[in-house]
C-alpha cells in the first residue's frame, strides 16, 4: 500500500460518502422516520450559539413522560466533514423510542471548518444542554454523551472535560458546568487523528479506506493553524487518556461497541486498556466481521443485538427510572 491516492480511490471514497449521505435522506422520507409515528415530539433547529450558523443548532427528540426524563447528548460522525442531525435519525428515534429525551446537534464541519470547530461546537452544545434541557423535561442530572465515529471522538472529549480541567476556554465551558455525564457511549470511535500512518502496517486493509482516514487527518487535524499548537492533542482523546494517571473527577462509565471488521477496530481496543488503566468502568463489544457503524443498518442482526446491549448497559447505569 503507498501513501499517494489514485483518481480510483478518490472516487471511491466520495461514492461512499454519498451512499451514506442520500440512505440517510432516502430514510428520512419513509413514514417510520417520522417521530410522531413514534410517540415522539421533535422540535427542531434549536440555536445554541448566537450566531445564525446552521450548524450551531440542534433537534431535540421528546419521548411521552410524566418525569424528567435522562437525556442522550447524541453528536453524529462523518468523519468530520460530512452528515448532520438530520442524518442520524435512526439513532435519535433509538434512544427516544426507549424513553431517553435525545439532544442531537450540528457543528461545523471540516475542510472550511478544521480543528478545534467542532469540538469547540461541542462543547458550546453541552453548556447549552446542562443549562437549558430542564425547560424542555430533561434531567440534567442524567445526561449520556454518545456518538459514533468521530462522534465518538467528540464525546470523549466532551467526558474527558467534565473530569479534568484543562486550559483551553472551550473545555473549560465543560468542567465549569461540574456535570459528569452518567455514561458514556462511543461506538466505532476514530479516537486518534494524528498518525495516519500507523494503519499502513495492516498490509490487508484496502487502500482507498486508508485513505479515506487520513483524509481526516488532512482535512480536520493538518490543515488547522492548531496543528502545532498543545491544543492539537486534543484531536487524539484516546491518546490523552493513555497519557494520564487519573482524573480529577471519576470518569463516566463507557460502552464502546466495534465490528471487527472495522478498520478503526485498535482504537476501541486501546480504549479499554486505557480505561481500565484508569479503574473506569468500561464495557467493549467485538461484533464479529462486521463493518464500521454496522448498528446503524437497524435490519441486520447484530445491529439489532449492539442496540439491545446498548440499553441493558444503560438499564445498568442510566435506568430510565431514577
Amino acid at each position: 500500500m503507498t501513501s499517494s491516492e489514485p483518481f480510483h480511490s478518490r472516487v471511491a471514497g466520495r461514492a461512499i460518502e454519498a451512499f451514506f449521505s442520500g440512505s440517510a435522506a432516502l430514510g428520512s422520507l419513509l413514514p417510520i422516520s417520522n417521530p410522531q409515528f413514534h410517540g415522539v415530539e421533535r422540535i427542531e433547529d434549536i440555536a445554541y450559539r448566537r450566531s445564525g450558523h446552521r450548524a450551531h443548532r440542534l433537534d431535540i427528540y421528546r419521548p411521552p413522560q410524566d418525569e424528567p426524563a435522562p437525556v442522550v447528548f447524541y453528536i453524529h460522525g462523518g468523519g468530520f466533514r460530512f452528515m448532520s442531525k438530520e442524518s442520524h435519525w435512526v439513532m435519535a428515534l433509538g434512544y427516544a423510542r426507549r424513553g431517553y429525551m435525545v439532544v442531537c446537534i450540528n457543528y461545523r464541519l471540516a475542510p472550511r471548518h478544521p480543528f478545534p470547530a467542532a469540538l469547540v461546537d461541542t462543547c458550546h452544545a453541552y453548556q447549552w444542554v446542562c443549562e437549558n434541557i430542564a425547560n424542555f423535561g430533561g434531567d440534567p442530572s442524567r445526561i449520556i454523551v454518545a456518538g459514533e465515529s468521530a462522534g465518538a471522538n467528540l464525546a470523549a472529549n466532551i467526558s474527558l472535560a467534565s473530569c479534568v480541567p484543562f486550559a483551553e476556554a472551550w473545555m473549560q465551558r465543560v468542567w465549569e458546568q461540574k456535570n459528569v455525564p452518567k455514561a458514556a457511549l462511543l461506538a466505532c470511535g476514530i479516537l486518534q487523528v494524528s498518525k495516519p500512518q500507523r494503519y499502513l502496517r495492516d498490509d490487508s486493509l484496502p487502500g482507498w479506506l486508508y485513505h479515506r482516514i487520513a483524509e481526516v487527518n488532512r482535512d480536520y487535524l493538518s490543515n488547522s493553524s492548531f496543528h502545532h499548537r498543545r491544543s492539537a492533542r486534543l484531536a487524539d482523546p484516546l491518546v490523552v487518556l493513555e497519557n494520564i494517571d487519573q482524573t480529577d473527577r471519576p470518569f463516566p462509565p463507557v460502552f464502546a461497541p466495534v465490528g471487527t471488521g472495522d478498520p478503526l477496530l485498535d482504537d476501541t481496543r486501546r480504549l479499554e486498556q486505557a480505561l481500565l488503566r484508569l479503574n473506569t468502568t468500561v464495557e467493549a463489544r467485538y461484533y464479529a466481521r462486521e463493518v464500521h457503524a454496522f448498528h446503524a443498518f437497524i435490519w441486520r442482526h447484530k445491529a439489532r443485538q449492539c442496540w439491545r446491549d446498548t440499553y441493558a448497559f444503560l438499564d445498568r447505569h442510566v435506568p430510565l427510572d431514577p
